[in-house]
């Protein structure tokens, strides 16, 4: 039986008030994101500081020690505390982390908004990932993802300033949806998510509003997940990692229209559709 972290439940509010003047001069009140800082302490050391919006603080912990590779299983996780009154949280391993010092001297620079620098080597371990080739993805299952996001409920519709991430079945289904001030947070928070319920990413979509850069592909296959969608673009790293780890990239996904770059096999598009998409043209 799998051994599960004892885990705070800590909340707070996702967004503040502040009043406002327009070109007018008419006064009103608006929400913007309540951005703060988490400081993460792994047994009393302190690891790094996340900015967030603190939505689900106890899930992007995990999720950024799973993808920075610090931690392998949730099982050497033995707790982990949200404190908001000292913005921070406090993380105990069952055997500590190995060389730990060492694991997190080397710091890379990333394009990542939020959070500013990764642990190790970015290449490291990518060519031991095997993301499974028998997942398919249907066009009009892709354009149901991309309409479910346009119409979901979100803090950027309300403040705006914010990246979303999204894990969807490949059936259409939405199994989680996540905000945060940048989306490596969010795709962290998604990360934690799947381990605490256990769930693989062999037939799963990822789905984000940001641009997909080498370590948002990297983190997706670290996942195990062989669809990578966004409504944005890619960079040329993030397309060559693709390509290497043999991912399904989608770029620009919007209403009728996407970019189809890597992993071409695993899209099944359907002629009937067709006419549509035309229509919209």
């Amino acid at each position: 039986m799998l051994r599960r972290p004892e885990l705070s439940h800590a909340s707070i509010d996702l967004t503040h008030d502040v009043d406002v003047l327009d070109e007018r001069g008419r006064r009103s009140t608006i929400a913007i994101p309540a951005e703060r800082p988490l400081t993460v302490y792994v047994d009393k050391r302190e690891l790094v500081t996340l900015m967030t919006l603190g939505g689900a603080p106890e899930a992007l912990t995990l999720g950024y020690l799973r993808n920075q590779r610090l931690v392998r299983s949730i099982e050497e996780i033995a707790s982990l505390q949200v404190d908001w009154d000292v913005n921070a949280v406090a993380v105990r391993t069952r055997s500590g982390i190995a060389d730990i010092e060492e694991r997190t001297a080397h710091k890379v620079v990333t394009t990542g908004c939020g959070q500013g620098s990764v642990f190790g080597d970015l290449m490291e371990e990518i060519d031991t990932i095997a993301l499974t080739p028998e997942a398919r993805l249907r066009q009009s299952v892709l354009y149901g993802i991309v309409d479910a996001i346009r119409v979901h409920p979100s803090i950027y519709k309300q403040a705006g300033s914010v990246h979303g991430c999204a894990l969807f079945s490949t059936e259409g289904k939405l199994l989680y949806f996540i905000e945060d001030i940048g989306r490596h947070n969010a795709v962290d928070a998604i990360a934690g998510k799947m381990w605490l319920d256990e769930l693989g990413g062999e037939d799963k979509v990822f789905y984000t509003t940001g641009r997909l850069t080498s370590e948002m592909v990297i983190k997706g296959a670290q996942m195990g997940i062989p669809f990578l969608l966004s409504r944005s673009g890619t960079t040329r790293m993030g397309y060559m990692v693709a390509q290497r780890v043999g991912m399904t990239l989608l770029a620009r996904c919007t209403g009728k229209h996407f970019l189809l770059l890597s992993g071409k096999e695993r899209l099944v598009y359907e002629p009937h559709l067709l006419s549509s998409v035309i229509s919209l043209a």
